[in-house]
């Protein structure tokens, strides 16, 4: 690095990963996850001078996931980044869900030298067009002196409107090449270092429209997803339930907007249900906030019912009224929309409670009978044992702070429907975007990293595993202590349910070889405990939630009857 002046202009001389770097830590970077390759070399030598936490990883893929899950835990930007070709390509799965989920990084990825570009350059593919329709903008870095720009432009869109991730396309000589930057170009926005970065408030007529039809509303619900956590709408939401006496029902990932254990909270809706799917049949107005309303929440679109006023609030203004009528459309971010909402309707608050006391009191009627009617199979002593039981088992041994990430496929499923969270908040992790199984592990990584003096659990298939598992040497690296519970059924267990009610027995390429997990895991360095007995689940959680710096595995051997792999699909789902 080296100085001159300029008239009265102080310059300094960086190198193009340096640069990366120092904006990196303006914009108060956390840990980073990536693969180096010789186009990137600068950049990980200007993080290693500068101090910022990098962690190599084993495959791209757990790279970007737990940058995910770091960005959802903090609401700050996870960043990761990967070489070109292979590594670029590996991100594909993670952009996606990152796109669809609403989730901020930042992610860089080396290209080739410009001046040999498409002469068949190692590894050299056409990796900005296979990433662009992934991603919610791709910056190509051309000139050296715009790198500032292009990093502040890169945390400015990940943080606005819907969140999302950012490609940073890094030439090798870019990266490797010297530049001239005056000494106050190194600067980030405040406001987009974490989510949301502007709020927008809604317009004054739609919000009395939304008022009277929720006054006039005899039995309302609240719709809540995944952008009441981005928001950080957890008391305007608590407010709005409270004080205008409306349940609140949620999406997979909308759980812990509202605590699962709040009286007003009536849980999942749309594919599987407790009793928010009756609730909604029945209602007279739907409010739905920060939600897609996309299949699953909607069982296949068919969960609305006609003639029902349907309101909706997002920050995407052409989210709403995508694939269902809306009664009033309200353009606003979840947390002052709910806020500007109650203020509105204050003055009629204390009436409307009142009104609706007869309604909650048969909505929590209604609770105890499910959980009346779930019981046995919640403490069943079967074995293997049973989903419902595992579920029961985290909800009792994990603290009210605890994170529970959990993969896609049944480990989500379940959980989303039997596990409560204790208090409101991004508790509960499911990677909704795209549901990829194998984001367990790399998610719990990226929590652990986020929440260091957190209890985290992670919750995947053996499935799951097996396509993540070598990056328990990357938690063994990072000196992370962590739960991660392998539902062992020796199969790929969501697969094998839809081929059982699909075709009644018969059963193709869905099976796995019946593996320890816990000896795995020792093998690794790791805590192993395979439970075989459901009256061991909460001691061997909390010893694998004791570990402080490896993960302890706990391998739980579950139903293997294809029957009950998963919840019933029906209005009223039963443990």
């Amino acid at each position: 690095m080296g100085r001159s002046k300029t008239g009265d202009n102080v310059t300094r001389r960086l190198g193009g990963g340096e640069v990366l770097a120092e904006m990196l830590r303006a914009h108060g970077a956390g840990p980073m996850f990536g693969m180096g390759g010789f186009q990137l070399l600068p950049f990980y030598e200007a993080i290693r001078a500068l101090g910022l936490e990098h962690n190599l990883i084993n495959d791209e893929r757990a790279g970007i996931f737990a940058a995910d899950a770091y960005a959802r835990v903090t609401g700050r930007p996870g960043i990761c980044d990967a070489t070109l070709g292979p590594g670029a390509t590996n991100l594909v799965s993670g952009l996606a869900e990152s796109l669809n989920a609403g989730i901020p990084l930042v992610v860089l990825v080396g290209d080739t030298h410009r001046g040999h570009s498409w002469k068949n350059m190692t590894q050299e593919c056409r990796q900005l067009e296979a990433l662009r329709p992934l991603a919610k903008e791709v910056i190509r870095i051309e000139i050296g002196t715009r790198i500032p720009e292009h990093v502040r432009r890169a945390f400015a869109l990940a943080t606005s409107g819907r969140p999302g991730p950012v490609v940073l396309d890094v030439p090798e000589d870019v990266c490797h090449g010297t530049f001239e930057f005056a000494a106050d170009a190194l600067w980030a926005d405040p406001e987009t270092l974490s989510v949301p970065a502007r709020r927008t408030r809604p317009a004054g007529d739609d919000l009395v429209r939304t008022a009277r039809l929720l006054a006039e509303a005899r039995k309302p619900v609240l719709l809540v997803g995944g952008g009441l956590h981005l928001s950080g709408a957890y008391e305007a939401l608590g407010a709005a339930a409270e004080n205008l006496a409306i349940p609140v029902a949620h999406t997979m990932s909308g759980k812990g907007a509202l605590a699962c254990v709040h009286p007003l909270s009536v849980g999942l809706f749309g594919r599987y249900s407790r009793i928010a799917n009756d609730l909604i049949a029945e209602s007279d107005c739907l409010f739905a906030v920060g939600c897609k309303l996309g299949e699953i929440a909607t069982r296949r679109f068919q969960i609305i019912p006609e003639g029902v006023p349907l309101i909706h609030l997002d920050v995407l203004a052409e989210e709403i009224g995508r694939h269902q009528r809306v009664a009033v459309a309200l353009w606003a971010d979840a947390r002052a929309g709910l806020e500007d909402l109650v203020g509105e309707l204050r003055p009629k608050a204390r009436a409307l409670r009142e009104r609706r006391a007869p309604y909650l009191a048969d909505i929590a009627r209604r609770k105890a009978a499910w959980r009346a009617d779930a019981e046995a199979r919640l403490t069943s002593a079967e074995r293997p044992i049973g989903m419902a039981r595992l579920c029961h088992e985290l909800t009792k041994a994990l603290p009210d702070e605890a994170v529970l990430v959990a993969d896609g496929g049944f480990a989500g499923h379940w959980t989303s429907l039997l596990y409560d969270t204790k208090r409101a908040g991004r508790t509960y992790i499911a990677n909704r975007g795209m549901a990829s199984i194998g984001y367990g592990l790399p998610g719990a990584i990226g929590a652990r990293a986020a929440a260091r003096e957190r209890p985290v659990v992670a919750i995947c298939g053996d499935g799951g595993l097996n396509m993540s598992l070598g990056d328990l040497e990357t938690a063994l690296r990072m000196r992370l202590g962590f739960a991660l519970v392998v539902v062992n059924n020796a199969a790929s267990g969501y697969v094998k349910a839809l081929q059982h009610g699909l075709y009644g027995g018969r059963y193709q390429s869905s099976d796995l070889v019946e593996m320890d997990y816990a000896r795995i895991a020792e093998s690794f360095g790791c805590r192993g405990i395979r439970v075989t007995d459901p009256d061991r689940l909460g001691e061997a959680l909390r010893a694998g939630m004791a570990e402080s710096c490896r993960p302890g595995v706990i391998d739980v051997v579950v139903t293997r009857d294809p029957g009950r792999m998963l919840p019933a699909i029906d209005a009223r789902t039963r443990a």
